[in-house]
């Protein structure tokens, strides 16, 4: 497709809607946010689109649409290719979103948090008092989730390797500390609250959790096979 002159943003809109009836100015604008468009802009300050942008848009649009594509492997291709290089090798994906963040939904108490974890009630309580556990409700009717049980197992676990629970006080501030960071890849969708942004930011917050894990898995196996080698 041809433009001679460059389209406004409602131009744009309408020369797509016949292909995709949902565009709206919002998904442009967000298209943009977002690193996937860069339009120029008038000595006003409209946006203007040209051939270029519109089939980028036209592109991006199809991948979402016709494979179910996030918008960050969307603009892995397009970063790709605007460099003249042609990934070879896929980027690695994790867990779908909502198998990442899957939860049962069953909130327990103190007791039966121990019993499903197989700890003592008086390791709940040294964690809960360290800041490690965070149970939801409130200090006289605490309730525990799915998540708890894993951070108790692998406390527990530990634990009986000699740490003190004091010490899982720096993972914990390293688990905030990566969740802040991680934070602000999603944090213009998550601002949007429509279904759409949060699926998307739900996407982003798991496989950039699931990458960073699988990094400092790597690096952390590295330094200790070191040290076994001395």
């Amino acid at each position: 497709m041809s433009t001679r002159k460059p389209l406004t943003i409602g131009e744009t809109i309408n020369l797509l809607k016949a292909e995709f009836p949902d565009v709206t100015v919002s998904k442009v604008r967000f298209l943009e946010s977002q690193g996937l468009i860069h339009p120029e802009r008038s000595a006003s300050g409209y946006r203007e689109f040209r051939s270029a942008d519109i089939d980028r848009i036209r592109y991006i649009l199809r991948q979402q649409r016709d494979h179910f594509l996030p918008l960050r492997v969307i603009k892995s291709k397009l970063t790709a290719w605007g460099r003249g290089e042609e990934p070879t090798v896929p980027v690695a994906e994790g867990a779908p979103a909502e198998t990442y963040f899957a939860t049962s939904g069953v909130a327990m108490t103190a007791a039966e948090l121990a019993r499903t974890a197989g700890i003592h009630t008086d390791l709940v309580e040294r964690l809960v008092a360290e800041g490690i556990l965070r149970p939801r409700g409130t200090a006289e009717d605490p309730a525990f989730s799915d998540d708890d049980v894993a951070i108790a197992r692998a406390a527990h676990r530990l634990v009986n390797r000699g740490f003190d629970t004091r010490h899982l006080r720096s993972m914990q501030r390293g688990a905030n500390r990566e969740a802040d960071l991680i934070g602000q890849l999603a944090g213009p969708l998550l601002r949007h609250r429509s279904p759409a942004s949060h699926r998307e930011a739900a996407e982003i917050l798991a496989d950039a959790a699931q990458g960073m894990s699988d990094l400092q898995g790597a690096l952390l196996r590295d330094q200790l096979r070191r040290m076994l080698e001395g």
